[in-house]
């Protein structure tokens, strides 16, 4: 059986104020060429299928065209859990009856844990769960669950116990493990350390397939992150190749698949002038762009400006007025909202021409000119 490991789809998610939902959409239907390519049996999305709990209608039209796909033209089961950024109800709304169709979904942990039975595996749904809904589910336990490692310790206790051994046993997750290498995108999970667990929590499974942590990364020999299908921050995740992974039940091996890219993202550096150039490949002037300039400030009209070169640029950094080789930032969303605000308007031409922020006197001098020419308009 050959099944196909990924996560953290975050659909729904906008990039300082950008709608990145048709990237969302390439992605996707790579994956689910993918499946046809490899003949595919089993899809395994481990977690953070959206960005947040409410999305909007386009958003769940997204993913039922994707799981509608997998599951029926496809030709795929597809297993999905709840990640920490998922409603674990409404993601698991009608999970009974989407299981006659092959789509297995477990919102909220359950006891026993959810399992998913094929001729040759068991495939185990181990949602994010939080000490308290362990405690729940497991009363007996109660006084040994003090923290996150020893809440899945015990649930992954209770799946060894009843395990069956002469087939291939897979786990599907949403956690952090302990020296993971995160990304800028990470920052819930670095917040959240405090939940990180041992990879010894999850021994005894011929495969771990966790969501959570940005990076493709290998933890073990046996537990591995897919990572998410395209980079969601700068720095770091510039450089790296994302993937799905391939498992094949036979003998366990895996194979990683890179995926591509709708839009490339990098960061560009040097002064104004360099920068307006544009002397780089056309795929990335045309990606998700960072500029930071070393030169000088950076207000709206300078965004602007890059703009017109680089027309996806997310963010531009520039000097600050005050501290000598300080950035300043402004992003895409910060210059829509400029366009509708004079006191953000007149600080950022500020900025731009003389190299320095308002004074509160200054702004009221402004404000105060900008009502007179209003009246005179009227």
């Amino acid at each position: 059986m050959k099944i196909l490991h990924t996560s953290d789809w975050h659909l729904g998610m906008l990039i300082n104020g950008v709608d990145i939902s048709e990237d969302q959409r390439f992605f996707i239907d790579q994956i689910r060429q993918i499946v046809r390519d490899e003949g595919i049996d089993v899809v395994l999305i481990a977690g953070d299928v959206f960005d947040r709990p409410n999305v909007s209608g386009e958003t769940i039209k997204l993913y039922d065209d994707a799981v509608t796909g997998l599951c029926s033209s496809d030709g795929a089961k597809t297993v999905v859990i709840a990640g920490n950024h998922d409603g674990a109800e409404r993601l698991a709304q009608c999970s009974r009856l989407l299981a006659d169709s092959g789509l297995y979904i477990a919102g909220a942990l359950t006891r026993p844990v959810m399992k998913v039975e094929f001729d040759d595996t068991d495939i185990y749904m181990l949602p994010w769960t939080d000490t308290a809904r362990v405690r729940y589910e497991f009363p007996q336990k109660a006084e040994e669950i003090t923290n996150t490692e020893s809440a899945l310790r015990v649930i992954c206790d209770s799946i060894r116990e009843d395990m069956d051994r002469s087939k291939r046993n897979i786990l599907v997750s949403h956690a952090f493990i302990i020296n993971a290498e995160t990304s800028v995108s990470d920052k819930t999970a670095e917040i959240g350390f405090a939940s990180a667990v041992s990879a010894n929590v999850f021994e005894g499974f011929d495969y771990v397939a966790l969501g959570h942590i940005h990076k493709p990364q290998d933890i073990t020999d046996t537990i591995r992150y897919s990572g998410t299908p395209m980079p969601y921050s700068f720095g770091k995740e510039e450089t790296q190749e994302k993937s799905v992974t391939i498992i094949d039940t036979a003998d366990m091996s895996r194979r990683i698949l890179p995926l591509k890219l709708l839009h490339e993202r990098n960061t560009i550096r040097g002064t104004l002038d360099e920068v307006m150039k544009g002397d780089v490949p056309e795929e990335v002037r045309n990606g998700y762009v960072r500029v930071e300039l070393t030169d000088r400030f950076l207000g709206a009209e300078t965004m602007m400006a890059l703009r017109g070169v680089y027309p996806n640029i997310l963010e531009g950094r520039g000097l600050t007025y005050d501290e000598g080789g300080a950035k300043a930032t402004m992003t895409a969303e910060d210059l829509r909202h400029a366009g509708s605000d004079p006191v953000a308007i007149f600080r950022s031409f500020c900025v731009d021409v003389i190299g320095m922020e308002p004074d509160v006197k200054q702004t009221e001098l402004f404000m105060k000119a900008l009502e007179s020419g209003e009246e005179v308009l009227q």
